[in-house]
Order: C-alpha cells, then sequence, then structure tokens
C-alpha cells in the first residue's frame, strides 16, 4: 500500500513534508512553523512518559509533568492513577508546581490530606479532583459554582511498564493500540518490575528529534563509541561491513575461543561503565564467573553457547536472590526484543539481560531539548532503594555523566549546527540500517496531516523491533 498522500493535506499545517523516504529535511530539525506544527498537532495528540510510578507509591501521591507549556497532575488516588490539568478552575493559576515548567518541572508531594490549594486565593481540591473549598463564596454567583465545572479538568492516564503516560487526545487509540506488540515484548522481559536507581538530566542544544535520532542504529559505533567496537569488532563489522578503513579493528580470523571470550566479557564491562547500569554490576559478575567455562572449539560455536550459559545463570542466580527476573534464554526466543526499542515519540528503552536504561527526551524550542536518562533494574521485595523523586541535573558536557551518553552529547550538538550549513538540504539515509529514522519521521507527518487514529496507531506499531531496520511501507 502507498504512503499516505500528504499533497493532499488541507491547511498546509506541514511545511517541510518528507518527500523521499530516504531524504529528511534539515528545516525540520530547527524551523519554527514545523516545530509549531508538532506543538499544535503532533503532542497534544500522542501518548507521553509522564512519571515512574515508584514516584507516587502511596495514595496522594502526586507528581507534576510538564510540556510545551502544558502542566499535568499524575496523583495515585484510592482507586487507582489519575491526572488533571494543572490549573485553578478560578484564575488559571497551577495549584501544584508550576514553578520550572521550562526544564521540565519534576515538582511532587502528597495530597491526601491537605488536598491541593491554589497559592492565588486558596481554592482547594482533593486527590479526586473535586473542589473542596471556594474562599468567600458568598461573592461569586451560584451558576459560576456548579460543583461539576469547577472539578478538575481530567487529562488521560495509562499506565504500563511501571509508568504512567498521558494524552490529551480523548478520542486517541489507547496506550496499547497505539504502540502495539512490543508492549508485550517488553512485558515479557520484566519491564513490570523495574525500579529506578538512579536519574540524570540535561539540557541539550539540539531539536528533539536529532537528539532521539542518535539511538535509532548502531552504525554510529564505530566512531562514537569506539571503545566497544574495539572490545568485539566481529559484532559490529558483521553488521555494518568490515571495512573500517583503518579506523576500527578489523576481525582476527585466528582469534581464539579464550580470547574472544575474554572480549565478550570486557564489552559487558564497558557497556556496565559506560552506561552505569544497563548491563549490570550484578550481569557482569555472573559473567565473569563463566570466563572459563567448557565451550565448543570454534568461535562460532561457542560463543553463542557462552551466551546462553550466562543467561542462564543471571536468570537462576538473580532468582535465588529473590528477584522476579524473566528467564533469559526462553523470552529471547519467545519474545525477542531489540537493543533499542522505541515508544513513540519521545521515550525508549535499551533493555540487556534483566536491566534496561530508559531514555525521555522533550522539546524546549526549535533547536533545544531535556535530555533525561534512568537506570533500571530489578530488586528483591523490601531492599528497594528509595526512588529518585528529581534527577541530577548536569551541563550536557559534565564529565559525570557516563561515557557511553557523554560520547553522544559530543556529537548531537555538533550535528544540530551542521544542519544550518549553506547547501544542506537534507539528512541522506540508507534504507537498510537507518529506516527507523525515515519512519518516524514520516509517521510524525501522519500526526501533522490528521490521519485517523487508527492510521497512526498501525504505523506506530512497526517502529517495535526497527532498530537498525529497514525503511518501511507506513500506510
Amino acid at each position: 500500500m502507498a504512503d499516505f498522500d500528504f499533497a493532499d493535506v488541507a491547511g498546509g499545517t506541514n511545511p517541510f513534508p518528507v518527500a523521499d523516504s530516504r531524504a529528511i529535511p534539515a528545516a525540520r530539525y530547527f524551523d519554527a512553523e514545523f516545530f509549531r506544527a508538532e506543538s499544535e498537532q503532533l503532542w497534544p495528540k500522542a501518548w507521553q512518559m509522564a512519571c515512574r510510578l515508584e514516584m507516587i507509591p502511596e495514595v496522594g501521591d502526586w507528581v507534576e509533568y510538564t510540556n510545551l507549556g502544558k502542566s499535568v497532575l499524575v496523583v495515585r488516588t484510592e482507586g487507582g492513577i489519575s491526572a488533571y490539568h494543572n490549573h485553578c478552575r478560578h484564575r488559571g493559576v497551577p495549584i501544584a508546581g508550576g514553578t520550572n515548567p521550562g526544564t521540565g518541572g519534576n515538582a511532587s508531594g502528597n495530597c491526601r490530606h491537605s488536598g491541593f490549594i491554589c497559592p492565588f486565593h486558596g481554592w482547594r481540591w482533593n486527590m479526586e479532583g473535586e473542589n473542596t473549598f471556594v474562599y468567600g463564596r458568598q461573592l461569586f454567583d451560584e451558576d459560576q459554582l456548579d460543583h461539576a465545572e469547577l472539578a478538575l479538568r481530567k487529562v488521560r492516564v495509562e499506565t504500563w511498564g511501571g509508568c504512567a503516560f498521558i494524552n490529551f487526545d480523548p478520542d486517541a487509540p489507547t496506550l496499547r493500540d497505539s504502540l502495539g506488540p512490543v508492549l508485550g515484548r517488553l512485558e515479557a522481559h520484566g519491564m513490570n518490575d523495574l525500579r529506578a536507581e538512579w536519574w540524570f538530566a540535561t539540557e541539550l542544544p539540539a531539536n528533539w528529534k536529532i537528539a532521539m535520532e542518535a539511538f535509532m542504529e548502531g552504525y554510529h559505533v564505530m566512531m562514537t563509541h569506539p571503545q566497544l567496537q574495539r572490545a568485539v569488532p566481529g559484532l559490529y563489522n558483521a553488521r555494518y561491513g568490515n571495512d573500517t578503513g583503518g579506523i576500527g579493528l578489523p576481525i582476527d580470523p585466528d582469534q581464539s575461543v579464550a580470547d574472544n571470550i575474554k572480549a565478550q566479557i570486557a564489552n559487558l564491562e564497558l557497556l556496565s561503565t559506560g552506561m552505569a547500569g544497563m548491563c549490570h554490576a550484578k550481569e557482569v559478575e555472573i559473567a565473569r564467573a563463566l570466563a572459563d567455562a567448557p565451550l565448543p572449539a570454534t568461535v562460532a560455536e561457542a560463543v553463542p553457547v557462552w551466551w546462553g550459559l550466562v543467561q542462564e545463570a543471571i536468570s537462576r542466580k538473580l532468582r535465588a536472590a529473590g528477584e522476579n527476573v524473566p528467564d533469559l534464554n526462553a523470552v529471547a526466543q519467545s519474545d525477542p526484543v531489540n537493543a533499542v526499542e522505541y515508544l513513540f515519540p519521545n521515550y525508549f528503552l535499551l533493555p540487556f539481560f534483566t536491566s534496561m536504561a530508559s531514555y525521555r527526551i522533550r522539546p524546549l524550542g526549535p533547536e533545544t531539548c531535556l535530555f533525561e536518562i534512568w537506570s533500571l533494574t530489578h530488586f528483591a521485595p523490601g531492599k528497594e532503594p528509595p526512588p529518585p523523586l528529581v534527577p541530577t541535573v548536569l551541563p550536557y558536557d559534565s564529565q559525570d555523566f557516563p561515557m557511553i551518553p557523554r560520547q553522544d552529547y559530543s556529537n548531537i550538538p555538533l550535528q544540530q549546527r551542521g544542519l544550518h550549513s549553506q547547501g544542506f538540504d537534507f539528512m541522506r539515509l540508507s534504507g537498510k540500517v537507518e529506516g527507523l529514522i525515515s519512519n518516524y519521521q514520516r509517521l510524525i507527518d501522519l500526526y501533522l496531516a490528521d490521519a485517523d487514529g487508527a492510521t497512526r496507531a498501525a504505523a506506530s506499531a512497526k517502529l517495535g523491533g526497527n532498530f537498525d531496520g529497514p525503511i518501511l511501507p507506513l500506510t
């Protein structure tokens, strides 16, 4: 089936549509009109990850989520999770938080007993969104104080993967219908039981899509993360070609099984320290213990056997420690996931063994974004640490970031500046390994074209498993 015909869009709301799926117009990453179109037509209709649920464990706990001037309160009530537009029904003042909307808000508290109190005139609401007090009620005409009218306006909220997601569109498909089968595959890998160890944030001088797309392929590893390519050149060369031009290491055809296993462990160590948790230290320790495991005589046979041994040992030992982790060998067959899995529009996960990293990127302007990273892992019941309620905010060039995101941050602002170069009109994408970028951008165009929810959801579902993948027809 042919892709959506953007030429027929009424109103001209997309100034730079993707006409060639391999060529993404550069202006989409800095043009103010395109940014406005996204703000008005994409974000109000898309599911957005608003908070992690361990941030609101008790009844009455709330977190403020902000994006593009909109503020939402996510609250744990007696009946579950609710979300409300964060404004007083009297004069519009935020009734909670509201102090730092330009950098993500991140306010939190508990309203079970005190409720929400407007700081302007003292009007109050309970955690169910009902108005409970109007100061000087006799000053208002009775028809201004209709109980239903004074209630906080609800925002759609659904929970998945230990997170609350919100959507401003009452007619949007459900979260699961919108994002597709990848949710089930991630659930099989233990997504629902993960908890945050740490949370970093930074402001990047780059469009939010540039930041997202930096992680949509592994083609950049040889230059951006050379330590990973040096550890296991066979892994990356097999995916992207052995023609490294003298930059990356070639495959050693004479490498012994023992040396290859040492390289595999070194790669795990680099991933663990480089991401500070995606490949967790407890998992690396288990892998190290299998360095001398009996294996077949050839590298081609030995490596998959060793990985199977490692995955079995991690599952078994962490379960013995009380962690509710999956059977890694079983889910690798039944529910395979890619190195990066994207949940449109601005949230993605990097699953590895039983732990994951998660990223959320929010636009602050046409050429700035708020970039957040969580480290997620399992804990035995009763041994969970207190959840981080605010991120550790650092300059994007801070040496306190783990090495791998620090290396990515060194490229992203440079690319943003390069997009303004005279004569650079479009991104030139590989249809084989950079297809996810094209698929993502053309899904944005479906939103800007006001395609129906079912069409958008069907296209969004195709993003699951598409890391390092091809350009796909979306409709």
